[in-house]
């Protein structure tokens, strides 16, 4: 037990090590507005550099936050219109013609409900306060009603894509070539997305990578025209109960969220270690996942105080768990 607990150490060490000095683009900051207090899902805008498109997870109606990357500071807040009443909102994507995809797509009864909804509405052009019609989409899956919290759309084909979230492994879904509003939208599993409970995914900007996260880890997979191919584990900064992930808009970072009041979103490196960063290869024959089953690493990305802090915390359970 004490080896474990000493190689669990190292292993925070490492990977807050393994971090590249941020740049004053990508550092991350803090969300200040006390009205978002569940950000389940992000996006960094094309138009505007350094904004990022948040939104809450529920009970908040239908409204997205574009917060600067900078000060952490809501510059403008969009209402939909079009939507109807959102029920459970967990994932934000940004597809061709600088389209924002916002996924309604939670299910926290287990899969109870006979359909979701995806809505469409363009990113303004002008950061501000507005009052925005949307599109509404309705969602069926092939196999049955599932939760889901991760929606991504190729920036290319404009095709959507759903990870569902499911504890025995989740799974990736593809929509049909283009969404309908006159009907329904049927999506069919394509890829199994094994070892993690996802709670958000990300597409790199040239389409050719897929990050899919959970509570406490992440998985690198290359796209592959949608017959994804996974190619390691990514660390993952700790910020709580983690919730979204995107890529930068140059797609040389992936930035983490979580959820609650003035929660962090954190840099971290991207497939490759385009950013500097190193990835974990999985095993041939086989896919990495560590000790939790939870599919990826875990990296303290505030440099040697937090490093020590969370070292001393470990050694400090392993000395209580010798005096039982």
């Amino acid at each position: 037990m004490r080896r474990t607990f000493v190689l669990l150490a190292a292993a925070l060490v490492t990977g807050a090590l393994a971090l590249p000095p941020a740049s004053a683009a990508d550092e991350g900051f803090t969300i200040k507005d006390p009205r978002i207090t569940e950000s389940s899902g992000l996006a960094a805008s094309r138009q505007h550099p350094g904004i990022y498109w948040t939104h809450n997870d529920s009970d908040d109606g239908a409204h997205l936050y574009a917060v600067d990357g900078r000060t952490g500071e809501t510059v403008a807040t969009l209402t939909l219109t079009g939507v109807g009443s959102p029920r459970d909102v967990e994932a934000i994507s940004i597809g061709p013609g600088d389209q924002i995809y916002v996924g309604d797509i939670g299910d926290n009864l287990g899969g109870s409900w006979s359909h979701v909804w995806i809505y469409r509405l363009p990113e303004p052009k002008t950061l501000k306060d507005a009052t925005v019609p949307a599109t509404q989409y309705v969602v069926t899956y092939a196999d049955g009603a599932r939760d889901a919290e991760s929606l991504v759309v190729h920036p290319r084909t404009g095709r959507v894509y759903i990870v569902d979230k499911d504890e025995r492994g989740s799974h990736l879904y593809q929509g049909p070539a283009e969404l309908t509003a006159s009907g329904g939208n049927v999506f069919t599993r394509v890829a199994d997305v094994p070892d993690l409970e996802a709670t958000d995914a990300a597409l790199s900007p040239d389409g050719e990578q897929l990050v899919v996260r959970s509570y406490f880890g992440a998985v690198a997979y290359d796209w592959n025209g949608g017959r994804i191919e996974r190619t390691g584990r990514l660390s993952v900064p700790f910020l709580g109960q983690g919730e979204s992930v995107t890529y930068t808009a140059d797609g040389s970072r992936l930035m983490y969220g979580a959820e609650g009041e003035g929660s962090s979103v954190e840099p971290g490196e991207v497939p490759g270690g385009g950013a500097g960063g190193s990835e974990s290869p999985a095993p041939a024959g086989g896919s990495a996942r560590d000790d939790d089953g939870d599919g990826g690493g875990i990296s303290i990305g505030k440099g040697a105080l937090a490093v020590g802090a969370a070292v001393v915390a470990l050694l400090g359970l392993s000395r209580l768990r010798r005096r039982k």
